[in-house]
């Protein structure tokens, strides 16, 4: 039997108990002297659709390949569906659907082609294929497309294909890998439309990896990971309000005087983001006209901002997710520059 966890962190869930569908428990992986997932512990029940938010690098597809049985934890356990992800690697791919981050469509197919040939690997019953495919299909918009070449599909195409052929089997639990990755906004938001959709449709959990802060928000929970451990979970509303704090940037002459001079007279620790001296305060408009009165830096500009999950994500990292890609960027090649230097 699986186990019961609410279905959030005490702000929606109330007493509701629902089915854990995926249970992982002191989880870790390891690379040689990389630790990519570090120890991390967390649930998701039912019809969720939970995500995993942080940057590139901070161990979010490995997290997720071991939870798809593409990978093997170092330590630690993992249960999707009720099914151990070491043991019963079958039971697990049975019961998911996955969306890689890169296209693994057979783009010399057509749709429905492609469509088939996934229903021949999961053995779906022959009685079932036709009137699952034309129901997937018609779900993602895609039905009067089904004897073209995938080659002619756009990228935002092949994108709703690859989640379509993901649910024609009927899985429980649906892993999106950075589901709108390289795609322009207008097709970002058309993708989570049908995304959203899903939930009305199909008895599915969602299993979502991202970076953006936007898509995080159509997310009923988020974690939070960085550096290979999960920093923080819970909805996205209650993660804005543990933050409780205006987020103010302004645009000075001196910006490290400015930052010196903020902690001296107003005991604010700042930093720079985005090209400008950010901080967080509390009531943000109203510390404003002290801000300019009491600063001995002049200001150019300023703005105030409610709490968002890029503040959420700064408050329990120290640094926006913006910042922490171009660190672990930085990290990955000072050690491929190191490998290089090995093989000379």
């Amino acid at each position: 039997m699986m186990a019961a966890t609410q279905a959030g962190t005490g702000s929606d869930a109330g007493d509701r108990l629902l089915p854990a569908v995926i249970s992982v428990s002191s989880l870790t992986k390891r690379y040689e002297d990389v630790e990519a997932v570090r120890g991390i512990d967390f649930e998701v029940v039912r019809g969720e659709t939970f995500g995993f938010l942080g940057p590139n690098g901070a161990g979010k597809t490995t997290t997720i390949k071991i939870l798809c049985t593409l990978a093997s934890a170092t330590s630690g356990s993992a249960k999707v569906a009720g099914h151990d992800t070491r043991t019963e690697q079958d039971e697990v791919r049975r019961n998911i659907g996955l969306v890689f981050q890169d296209t693994t469509l057979d783009t010399y197919l057509t749709a429905e082609q492609n469509l088939r040939f996934h229903a021949a690997l999961y053995a779906v019953p022959k009685a079932v294929i036709a009137p699952r495919t034309r129901q997937v299909l018609d779900m993602v918009g895609l039905w009067d497309r089904k004897d073209n070449l995938v080659s002619t599909f756009s990228g935002g195409m092949q994108r709703r294909l690859e989640i379509a052929r993901g649910l024609l089997h009927a899985p429980h639990v649906l892993f999106l890998d950075e589901p709108t990755v390289g795609l322009d906004p207008q097709t970002r938001s058309s993708i989570w439309k049908y995304i959203n959709d899903l939930k009305g449709r199909e008895d599915i959990t969602i299993f979502l990896t991202t970076h953006y802060m936007d898509e995080a928000e159509n997310c009923d929970r988020i974690a939070i990971i960085d550096h290979g451990k999960i920093v923080a979970i819970d909805t996205p509303e209650a993660l804005k309000a543990s933050v409780g704090k205006d987020r103010v940037q302004i645009q000075t002459a001196d910006d490290a005087t400015a930052i010196a001079a903020l902690a001296e007279s107003f005991g604010i620790e700042a930093a720079v983001h985005d090209g400008a001296v950010t901080f967080s305060v509390a009531s943000g408009e109203e510390f404003v006209p002290r801000l300019f009165a009491e600063l001995t830096v002049p200001i150019r500009s300023v703005s105030v901002s409610r709490p968002s999950l890029d503040d959420v994500f700064m408050s329990y990292t120290g640094s926006t997710i913006r910042d922490a890609e171009a660190s672990v960027t930085d990290v990955m090649r000072r050690r491929a520059a190191r490998w290089r230097g090995g093989r000379r």
